[in-house]
């Protein structure tokens, strides 16, 4: 049973992988917003603000805030691969297999997560090829850690998301109107100290924000929230979207 249910998993994460591969422009249209924001918007905000602190609004401050985008967006978009199987009908398929709905979940989120970690890595990469500087190989090491803990959270928002819309142009909206503001709202543009109080709480209730702050300490050695309470919350978050997310993909209808 249990290396049936490993197969289920392993199965599911390499077409993921595999359909991943083949996507070239799914590829290069993943990294080229947050490249142009780090690019223009570093040198913006360098030269805009030097009179008033110097570099700390360059794009050493947007990158750690760009690699969570990045990741916030490849893992919600691995919900838009359960409404295609759906469509044509690979979902069903496999559903009748005789193991549990879990795993096919499992190994969709895996898979998901998998590509997310590989385009929020190339992110890191290419800002560090283009000057940002990071503390050390362990900071490094320990922001992969939180970007995958941080697609697991939104793999399981985007998988729970996928099973109550039957549509692909539904899910696009829908994702487009949650992660704007997630990504506004996350501090990856700005600092989140001395916000307006309204703010705030919206900032403080927004996942991607412990995830962007966790990550600022991790690869830049500061950050506003001390990184125990980031990383308390998004692994929190992460847990309930997961369970959240295999409980909804267990009752959905094909």
């Amino acid at each position: 049973m249990v290396k049936k249910a490993l197969n289920t998993v392993y199965a599911m994460w390499l077409r993921e992988m595999l359909r991943f591969s083949r996507s070239k422009s799914r590829i290069i249209g993943s990294l080229s917003t947050p490249l142009f924001f780090l690019v223009i918007l570093g040198a913006g905000f360098s030269s805009s603000f030097e009179i008033r602190g110097g570099g700390m609004f360059d794009k050493s401050f947007l990158a750690p805030g760009l690699i969570g985008m990045s990741v916030l967006f490849s893992s919600i978009m691995g919900g838009v691969s359960i409404i295609w199987d759906r469509e044509f009908g690979f979902l069903k398929e496999i559903l009748i297999a005789p193991v549990s709905r879990f795993f096919v979940a499992l190994g969709k989120a895996v898979g998901g997560v998998t590509t997310a970690m590989i385009q929020g890595t190339l992110i890191m990469i290419i800002a560090w090829l283009i000057g940002v500087e990071y503390v050390s190989i362990p900071g490094v090491l320990a922001a992969i850690g939180v970007m995958f803990v941080t697609g697991i959270g939104f793999i399981g928002l985007g998988i729970s998301l996928a099973t109550r819309i039957e549509s692909h142009e539904g899910f696009q909206m829908v994702m487009s109107f949650l992660t704007m503001p997630l990504v506004l709202l996350s501090g990856a543009f700005f600092p989140i100290s001395n916000l307006p109080a309204w703010m705030s709480y919206l900032v403080y209730a927004n996942p991607l924000t412990y995830s962007v702050e966790a990550l600022r300490f991790c690869l830049l050695g500061s950050s506003t929230i001390p990184l125990p309470e980031s990383v308390a919350v998004i692994v929190l978050f992460a847990l309930v979207m997961t369970g959240l997310g295999g409980n909804l993909f267990g009752k959905m209808r094909v």
